[in-house]
């Protein structure tokens, strides 16, 4: 049996079964279908060890795509000493005559395309920040339900034409009004009551996961650079877990146009010749962060200031950052300004502010070093 250093191997997973292609190192040798495995963790290291027995020595490097089934798969193989790849859909590339898809397709390509080194690896998040970016999307899904119940409920006063005279919605004294309330008819009593409990239990839901929250960040190894960019202005506690959570390492990006790019932040171009063409965003990437960072571009519409709260979210950080989300507002305000006097749409504005708040939040987590000290992490400055 030939040598080899090196074994490709491509899979096509879904939930109940996996397609596996692999192909061998040498040139010229084709990718070859072995057949579709059980997606248990049991069956994956049973083809590991077939091909570790089949060819003794090499390392194996296995390809699959991002999907809905999670990272285990790599988890998995890399435990076991091999290498793993996870690769976007979006990224790989597809000829334009193609018009035939099956799972043993996919995997054949999948091969190919990792021997000839045109496929791009992602990010793949350690389990422990995964965990904390799960908690972060629930917590966001847990406000997007009670807004939503709270929808529903103003809906059906504006039915019957009952408003409000007070000032604040959902204050105690709106809540006490609610609780006061009588329909015309008895159903829509039940109905208005029923909403009013679904609106409670949302609430105490929101504060649990709230708690959780802060209790889990405050542990995760991520939180001096979670408390660091809560120095820039419009970066709270929930935006600056959010964006955490989501882009993960940011030492990962070596330029903060690469940042910006990953966050879909950056126009879109098609220039041919003489011709430059810049479009909207391309919006591919992250949505989330993306989203993040446009709801606290929106506080750089007003002059630089330090507030009681930007204050108190300073204190104990490092001069450098601090000097950093200083000279982040004082440039970001001024180009809002400078813009909006131009008459550009705000928008247009905003994402512009959201792209450049990326870089500096970019910069901050430079100026981080996450070192352990007995099991807690502090805050360092990068050595010179």
């Amino acid at each position: 049996m030939n040598k080899h250093s090196m074994i490709f191997i491509g899979l096509d997973t879904h939930k109940e079964f996996h397609e596996v292609a692999y192909c061998e190192e040498q040139r010229g040798a084709s990718a070859v279908h072995y057949g579709r495995i059980p997606s248990s963790k049991v069956s994956v290291k049973k083809l590991i060890r077939q091909f570790e027995s089949k060819y003794p020595g090499a390392t194996i490097h296995v390809v699959y795509e991002a999907g809905p089934c999670g990272y285990w798969i790599y988890r998995l193989i890399t435990s076991l000493g091999h290498c793993c790849y996870v690769v976007a859909p979006s990224l790989i590339p597809k000829k334009p005559g193609e018009r035939i898809k099956t799972d043993r397709r996919d995997a054949l390509k999948l091969v190919k395309l990792l021997k000839s080194e045109d496929l791009t690896p992602i990010y793949v998040p350690e389990p422990e920040d995964e965990a904390v970016r799960d908690l972060s999307r629930a917590r966001e899904a847990a406000m997007k339900d009670l807004k939503e119940a709270k929808y529903q409920l103003k809906a059906l006063l504006l039915r019957n034409n009952i408003r409000y005279e007070g000032t604040a919605n959902w204050s105690k004294k709106h809540l006490r009004w609610l609780t006061e309330l009588i329909l015309p008819h008895p159903a829509q009593q039940i109905v208005l009551q029923e909403q009013l409990q679904t609106i409670e239990e949302r609430i105490r839901r929101l504060e649990r996961l709230d708690n959780e929250l802060t209790h889990h960040v405050h542990q995760w190894r991520y939180y001096p650079v979670v408390k660091a960019i809560q120095a820039m202005r419009g970066v709270r506690l929930l935006v600056a877990v959010g964006v955490v959570a989501e882009l993960g390492d940011l030492n990962r990006f070596d330029h903060p146009r690469k940042l910006m790019a990953y966050l879909g932040l950056v126009p879109s171009e098609h220039s041919s010749g003489g011709k430059r063409h810049l479009g909207a965003i391309t919006k591919c990437g992250n949505g989330r962060a993306r989203r993040l960072l446009i709801e606290g571009a929106h506080s750089y519409r007003y002059p630089a200031n330090i507030s009681t709260d930007i204050q108190l979210r300073q204190e104990g950080l490092p001069k450098d950052i601090v000097d950093i989300a200083w000279k982040a507002q004082l440039r970001l305000c001024k180009r809002y300004q400078r813009m909006s006097k131009k008459g550009k749409h705000y928008n247009l504005i905003i994402t512009a502010i959201a792209r450049e708040m990326a870089a500096y939040i970019w910069a901050i987590a430079k100026e981080v070093v996450l070192t352990p000290v007995n099991p807690k992490l502090r805050l360092s400055r990068v050595p010179a």
